[in-house]
């Protein structure tokens, strides 16, 4: 996530998508009640006697009701507020968030979010993306300016009348660019995406036990730059993705139950939380997004609010863990809430 204007005190933030992991940070941003603005495509309809149904390019702003992850991108409803004459105030429209989006949005920024903002901005390793088929390939890689292409591999008549007869020659040029980019740009990821057969073909040639353990298979209908967009979007990519961050978290939520078990600088529960706080001690707190959808439905949110606020003025880091795996999962039965401490404390 490239974030190109932050305003805190307008509670206004301007950015653009840069990651399809962002798309996940993003959908727990923003909530019902929060505006967003940015430009976007609605169905218009045009002429008077045979009238015609067309998408027009539009500038909205609308006020969010709802949001929903999925297929690869992050859909936005809600009325709108602000357009051009010829929309309707009052009107629904729904804004599709995906690479190289860039919106502005408007609500009550509260620690947890900026931590939010923190996390999706730093956690900015690349993704590389090949695409391919029995013929051309391209290669690609994400950016905070968006998808930048690394590679294009075009066989001219004769080329491609080798390859016909065999697909080592553009395998081999493969295999050498991504163990190139691999090294020049230490991706968490790599996707590796063709129509038929051809990925698992070039997979098993190659002999590089780490570059394949950065390999996920993905299908995609040709091998252009549309279909790079397309393979960010498919399921495989973007449980890959979900697959890094519960590594991190886990690893998180690991060193927080080994330091419990060894009844050292750590505890959980929210009011020794609360008392840890309260005295400087806490290096790192860990929260579930569960317990703090908890906290907002019971309207006992600020609350916590006021602890990140005090942690983070005395440096500490803010840890939001998914409980869609086991980690989350174990740190939710903890209560949904722990830190670890800079010193044992004595309760």
């Amino acid at each position: 996530m490239k974030l190109l204007l932050t305003d805190f005190k307008k509670g206004l933030v301007k950015l653009r998508l840069t990651n399809p992991e962002d798309y996940w940070h993003l959908s727990q941003i923003i909530n019902a009640g929060d505006i967003i603005s940015g430009k976007t495509v609605r169905k218009v309809t045009v002429g008077t006697e045979r009238t015609t149904h067309v998408q027009k390019p539009v500038f909205l702003k609308i006020a969010v009701e709802r949001t929903e992850l999925a297929n690869g991108a992050l859909r936005v409803s809600g009325k709108i507020l602000e357009g051009p004459e010829d929309i309707s105030r009052g009107s629904y429209h729904t804004f599709t968030l995906e690479q190289d989006t860039e919106i502005s949005v408007e609500k009550e920024w509260l620690s947890i979010h900026k931590a939010q903002l923190k996390e999706a901005e730093h956690d900015q390793a690349p993704i590389i993306v090949c695409v391919f088929d029995r013929d051309d390939a391209t290669i690609a890689r994400t950016s905070q300016k968006g998808m930048v292409i690394l590679a294009q591999l075009r066989g001219d008549p004769e080329r491609k009348e080798k390859r016909a007869n065999t697909r080592t020659d553009l395998y081999t040029e493969i295999i050498a660019l991504l163990q190139q980019y691999d090294t020049r740009f230490a991706p968490q990821h790599i996707i590796l995406a063709s129509p038929a057969f051809y990925k698992e073909d070039l997979f098993d040639r190659i002999s590089d036990k780490k570059l394949r353990e950065k390999i996920t298979l993905a299908t995609c209908s040709s091998s252009g730059e549309n279909a790079i967009h397309e393979v960010l979007r498919r399921p495989e990519t973007q449980h890959a993705l979900r697959q890094v961050r519960a590594a991190h978290e886990t690893e998180i939520v690991d060193k927080l139950l080994t330091a419990l078990a060894k009844q050292s600088a750590a505890t959980y529960g929210f009011e020794h939380v609360k008392a840890a706080s309260e005295a400087g001690a806490i290096s790192d707190i860990l929260v579930t997004f569960s317990y703090m959808k908890k906290l907002q439905e019971s309207g006992k949110f600020q609350e916590l609010n006021l602890i990140l606020k005090h942690i983070e003025r005395l440096n500490g880091t803010i840890h939001l863990i998914s409980a869609e795996h086991d980690a989350g999962k174990k740190l939710d039965g903890l209560g949904g809430i722990a830190a670890l401490l800079r010193y044992k404390l004595e309760w």
